[in-house]
C-alpha cells in the first residue's frame, strides 16, 4: 500500500462510486471551499495501481498560525478494515504534520445503528459499531453521541428510500395529512421549477427572511453563485421555488363558481318539473350546499385577489437548495415566506424533489437534519415530525472524530476556540438587542 495526493480525475473517478459518497467529498466542493479560504487536498491510498482509500481534506490556517484539517462526511474508506484503516491514520497523519497542522476532523458518512421511523433502535438491524471502536482504538476522539445540532454536519438525518420504488408506494406511506395538503396544493395550481442563475438573488431573498424570521444568519448572496458556480453545471445543485399563479387560481375560481350556479339551476330546473320525484328535504339541503361551496369559493377568491394585489401575479411562496450526488438526493437548506405559509408549500417542493429521486432511480431521498430527541417537548420536534409524515427511517451517523496531531497546539486551539465562540454568541447578542 502506498499513500499519496490524488489526481483530481482519479480522486473523483474513486469517490463518486463509493457506498459512502457524498456531495461533501469531491472536488467541486473544494473548490466551492476554496473560494471561502480553505486549501484543497486530494490523498489517499493505492494497492496495486488501485485507489482504495481516500478523501477530500479542507485545510484552513487558524488564528494560532497553525493549521487545521477536515474531511468533510470523513474518509471514503473501510472502517472495519483495521489493516487499511490504520495505514490510513499513520500516513494522513504524517501528512498533515508535514503541513503545520494541529488535527485532522472527520465526521464519517456511516451509520451507528440502525433506527425506524420513530427513531427506535431496530433490533437485530445494521450497525457500524466496529467501525466506531476502529476509530477509538486509532485514538480519534469522538465529539459524544449528541442528541441536537452542535456538531458541524448533523449527526442525525431523515430519510426515504426511492429506488425500485413508485409515487404511490411512498404516497400511501405518507400521514394522511400529508396527501391531504398535496392534493389541496396541487388544486391550488402551487408548481414547482428550477431556477437560472440570474434568479438566485429570488432564493437569498427566501433564505433572508427565513433567517430573520428563524434566527438564524444566513449566507450572503456571493456564496450561492459559488455554489451554483461550482456544482450546478457539474449536475450537482438544483434550487426549486414553489410559485403560485394567482391568475391561474382566480380563473380556476371562477370556472368552479360557475359549475356550481349550473349545478343549482340544472337541480332547481329539475325539481320544478317533477317535483314528485326529489325529496323537499334532500333538494333544499343540496342547494343549501352549493350556496355554502359558492360562498366558500367566493371568499377564497377575495383573498387571492388581495395577495395579487399587493405581490403581483406570481407569488413566489418558497423553495428548496438540492444537492444530487452519488446514491441520494438531499434537502440542504430552504425557506419560506412567512405571508405565505399558509400554502405550506415546503410539502410540494420536497415532493418534486423525492419524485426526481424515484424517476432518477437514486436510492434515497434526504431530508437531511433532525434532532436525536423524539419528544413532542423538543422545541425541533416539528422539524423531524414534518420529514417524518412523507415516511421513511430516522439515520443516526456514527458522529463527529478528532485525530489530534499535535497535541499541545490542540490544547490552545481549543481554548481559543471556545474564546471566539464566546465572543460570537456576545456581538450576536448585541446584534439582536
Amino acid at each position: 500500500m502506498k499513500f499519496r495526493e490524488l489526481a483530481e480525475r482519479e480522486f473523483e473517478e474513486f469517490a463518486k462510486k463509493h457506498p459512502q459518497a457524498s456531495f461533501y467529498q469531491t472536488i467541486y466542493w473544494g473548490k466551492l471551499k476554496m473560494e471561502n479560504g480553505w486549501k484543497m487536498h486530494l490523498v489517499g491510498v493505492k494497492e496495486n495501481k488501485q485507489v482504495i482509500a481516500a478523501t477530500l481534506l479542507l485545510e484552513k490556517t487558524t488564528p494560532i498560525k497553525k493549521s487545521m484539517f477536515y474531511a468533510p462526511r470523513g474518509f471514503l474508506i473501510d472502517y472495519k478494515n483495521w489493516e487499511v484503516l490504520k495505514f490510513f491514520t499513520d500516513e494522513i497523519k504524517k501528512y498533515a504534520k508535514k503541513k503545520n497542522g494541529i488535527f485532522i476532523k472527520l465526521d464519517p458518512y456511516l451509520s451507528y445503528q440502525e433506527r425506524d421511523l420513530m427513531g427506535n433502535i431496530v433490533e437485530g438491524g445494521e450497525n457500524n459499531k466496529e467501525a466506531y471502536e476502529n476509530l477509538i482504538k486509532l485514538g480519534y476522539r469522538h465529539f459524544g453521541f449528541n442528541l441536537m445540532q452542535e456538531t458541524l454536519q448533523p449527526r442525525w438525518i431523515f430519510t426515504t428510500k426511492t429506488k425500485g420504488r413508485t409515487i404511490d408506494d411512498i404516497m400511501k406511506e405518507m400521514d394522511p395529512k400529508t396527501r391531504q395538503i398535496l392534493r389541496k396544493n396541487e388544486r391550488n395550481k402551487i408548481k414547482v421549477r428550477e431556477i437560472k442563475k440570474e434568479e438566485l438573488e429570488t432564493f437569498k431573498n427566501i433564505m433572508q427572511h427565513t433567517g430573520d424570521r428563524r434566527d438564524f444568519i444566513d449566507r450572503p448572496l456571493s456564496y450561492y453563485q459559488n455554489m451554483y458556480k461550482y456544482l450546478h453545471d457539474v449536475g450537482i445543485l438544483k434550487i426549486m421555488i414553489a410559485e403560485l399563479n394567482t391568475e391561474e387560481l382566480l380563473q380556476e375560481y371562477e370556472e368552479e363558481i360557475k359549475k356550481q350556479e349550473k349545478d343549482k339551476a340544472d337541480r332547481e330546473k329539475k325539481y320544478m318539473q317533477a317535483p314528485e320525484k326529489m325529496s323537499e328535504k334532500k333538494y333544499h339541503q343540496k342547494q343549501e350546499e352549493c350556496d355554502r361551496e359558492i360562498e366558500r369559493i367566493r371568499k377564497n377568491q377575495e383573498h387571492i385577489a388581495m395577495l395579487q394585489k399587493e405581490h403581483g401575479k406570481v407569488l413566489t411562496l418558497g423553495g428548496i437548495l438540492f444537492l444530487i450526488y452519488g446514491n441520494e438526493v438531499v434537502s440542504l437548506v430552504g425557506g419560506s415566506y412567512k405571508d405565505f405559509m399558509e400554502f405550506q408549500s415546503a410539502y410540494t417542493v420536497h415532493w418534486e424533489g423525492m419524485k426526481y429521486a424515484i424517476e432518477k432511480q437514486y436510492d434515497r431521498y434526504n431530508f437531511y437534519g433532525i434532532t436525536g430527541v423524539f419528544d413532542e417537548k423538543n422545541p425541533l420536534f416539528g422539524l423531524y415530525s414534518f420529514k417524518r409524515d412523507f415516511g421513511g427511517q430516522v439515520v443516526e451517523l456514527i458522529g463527529e472524530f478528532d485525530l489530534i496531531v499535535n497535541k499541545p497546539f490542540f490544547l490552545l486551539y481549543k481554548i481559543a476556540f471556545k474564546s471566539y465562540k464566546l465572543l460570537k454568541e456576545v456581538k450576536n447578542k448585541l446584534r439582536k438587542s
